[in-house]
């Protein structure tokens, strides 16, 4: 996890600061950007290993820097905002962010959830980022999902719940184990949308969504992924 690059835009250039002395003593290379602009020139130029963005930036929005970096970068994105409803978390969710932090907060807590981002999206060794179950093929490197042979739309939030499942497959996840294992933070009061995410999985990737091959049910529960890895 040393010598990683983290992204840092704020436009408070004092919790810049604060969270950067933080990274830096955990080993951790930091480039400051205090706008939204600024930030995506970055984040384009000099590739880091991971983002923390601020939701409010001056000149670009950080919901519209998300979303353009999105379009051509997997880079685990952390949001920052003042504001922590529901509304604000799913917004989070759709736009591809890989974790969501309220203000004010503890920079310690700051770095732990950096750490346990770029731990939760790097690819197993053991694996090579490549997984295969039958007729679906993930490529946890790429972040591409191919079924029948044919490539496969998946929303950011569709992606992290698949991979979890997949990353264990056999195993029964209950609803909130499954936001907390793919997403890493606080979920309260969204649970219900895992049975709407599950539903739009099925219809992109099992052959008959209706009598669903790999993503199954467990009555009163959650769901698990059923399927074996072949090399």
């Amino acid at each position: 996890m040393m010598n990683r690059t983290i992204l840092v835009v704020d436009d408070d250039k004092k919790i810049v600061q604060l969270v950067s002395l933080y990274l830096r003593k955990e080993g951790y290379r930091v480039l400051p950007a205090f706008d939204g602009q600024e930030a995506l020139e970055i984040a384009r130029s000099q590739q880091p290993d991971l983002i923390v963005l601020d939701l409010f930036l001056p000149e670009l929005d950080g919901t519209d820097v998300c979303r353009l970096l999105r379009a051509d970068s997997r880079v685990p994105i952390i949001m920052l905002t003042a504001r922590a409803t529901d509304e604000d978390k799913l917004l989070g969710l759709d736009l591809g962010a890989d974790d969501y932090l309220t203000k004010p907060f503890n920079p310690r807590e700051l770095v732990a959830r950096v750490r346990a981002v770029l731990r939760r999206t790097l690819p197993d060794d053991d694996t090579n980022g490549e997984l295969h179950f039958g007729d679906l093929a993930i490529s946890l490197v790429r972040r591409e999902v191919a079924a029948h042979g044919q490539p496969v739309s998946l929303t950011p939030t569709e992606f992290r719940l698949l991979e979890t499942l997949v990353r264990e497959p056999g195993r029964a996840f209950s609803r909130s184990e499954l936001l907390d294992r793919a997403f890493g933070f606080d979920y309260d009061g969204i649970e219900r949308t895992v049975d709407v995410h599950i539903m739009n999985l099925r219809r992109k990737i099992e052959p008959q969504p209706g009598t669903p091959r790999y993503i199954m049910t467990v009555p009163g529960f959650g769901y698990r992924f059923e399927g074996h890895h072949a090399a």
